[in-house]
């Protein structure tokens, strides 16, 4: 079962913190590195952080998230959590969780519902 469950998402304010998490529900993508994506409306999905597979998995983050942000996996609980700290508006969008290298959009690859992620005052 390919499935991915995202959750996690709301209203903060600016400077408020977040935490992500992902459910791979049939366990498919246990094997496999993770990425957190961001999508802000017409526009396409952009990486934000990435985590190895394995048993010491590695966190990557793209320049601007970076020393805010912090992924993380369980793979016995087959989750990938993002911890967002000192939130900003630019932040703002949909975030999606998949396999990193990321499959095409839909229709033709498997995204989850995604959760929403709004940083205002």
């Amino acid at each position: 079962q390919v499935q991915l469950v995202e959750s996690g998402g709301g209203l903060v304010q600016p400077g408020g913190s977040l935490r992500l998490s992902c459910v791979d529900v049939g366990g498919m993508f246990s094997r496999l590195d993770m990425g957190w994506y961001r999508q802000v409306s017409g526009e396409q999905r952009e990486l934000v952080a990435r985590i190895t597979r394995g048993a010491n998995p590695t966190g990557w983050y793209e320049g601007p998230v970076r020393g805010r942000f912090t992924i993380s996996r369980d793979n016995r609980k087959n989750t990938i959590s993002l911890h967002m700290d000192n939130l900003q508006p630019e932040d703002t969008g949909d975030y999606y969780c998949n396999r990193y290298p990321p499959p095409p959009p839909p229709p033709s690859g498997y995204w989850g519902q995604g959760t929403r992620v709004t940083v205002s005052s």
